[in-house]
């Protein structure tokens, strides 16, 4: 299992290797979970069938087969990850959701508190779990189409912006989307959406440098940098300090009916 303490942010974490036939989430630590969106028919069929009803109306409002298809491998894989973590059926996780839409484990439906959060962005997905503090995680793929300084100035601070403007051209449309994910995750955990104005904290954001908050509550919380592959770059904030992050990677070939072994620390 590799791991790391929240802060000590001066590298990227890309170690995806926890096993998920046999999960230990401590209350001393955050795990994260890349996965590949591109299931096939029998693993998106399965998936269908652990969903709720209003998850079904949800996925059948998507315009377009490909967002339909990410739309329930992602809820497909979040259920099962839970039902590793609480030893139960995927198709038994019960959720609610905040005022802002974030969701989480219904109220009393199970003795773990067990809290997680989820991202996706163009066949990827980043999922976030802990006992017992807010996670956020957000994660995107980097592309030249969307990082335009415009956009930029509309919803990064004046400090990032500057920043932004320092890098090398060669640099920008990664650090424009660094910038992205570690505000993204930081609203995501403190469950308040566009309540909080994107200009009122600061993130840093130069490739290869550590992963700086700063905010009113930055106490509260420590941002780390995530690696997913070449192409994509990713965060997740959590609450406290000094936690451990640990990361796994879902693939189909994982893939058990029912859960497999699971076992928790305590």
């Amino acid at each position: 299992m590799a791991d790391e303490l929240a802060n000590d942010a001066a590298a990227d974490f890309d170690s995806f290797d926890l096993r998920p036939d046999r999960l230990a989430l401590e209350a001393g630590e955050v795990h994260v979970w890349r996965a590949s969106l591109d299931c096939d028919g029998r693993v998106l069929h399965q998936f269908g069938e652990t969903l709720t009803p209003d998850e079904k109306a949800r996925a059948s409002r998507f315009a377009f087969q490909p967002d339909r298809d990410s739309y329930i491998a992602a809820r497909g894989v979040l259920r099962e990850l839970l039902g590793r973590y609480l030893n139960r059926a995927p198709s038994e996780i019960e959720f609610e959701y905040g005022p802002q839409g974030k969701p989480a484990l219904r109220s009393g439906s199970s003795a773990r508190p067990v809290q997680f959060n989820v991202s996706h962005s163009h066949g990827m997905a980043l999922f976030a779990f802990a006992v017992g503090r807010q996670v956020g995680v957000d994660v995107e793929l980097v592309r030249a189409d969307f990082a335009g300084e415009k956009i930029a100035e509309r919803f990064f601070s004046s400090q990032e912006v500057k920043e932004l403007r320092s890098l090398p051209v060669t640099m920008r449309d990664e650090g424009f989307f660094r910038c992205w994910t570690r505000k993204e995750a930081y609203i995501k955990a403190r469950g308040e959406g566009l309540q909080i104005p994107l200009k009122s904290f600061h993130v840093s954001l130069t490739p290869g440098k550590p992963a700086r908050l700063q905010a009113d509550d930055t106490f509260r919380w420590s941002l780390r940098s995530l690696r997913l592959d070449t192409r994509y770059v990713g965060a997740v904030v959590g609450e406290g300090q000094g936690w451990k992050l640990c990361g796994g990677e879902w693939k189909a070939g994982n893939h058990r009916w029912p859960n497999s072994s699971i076992r928790f620390s305590t």
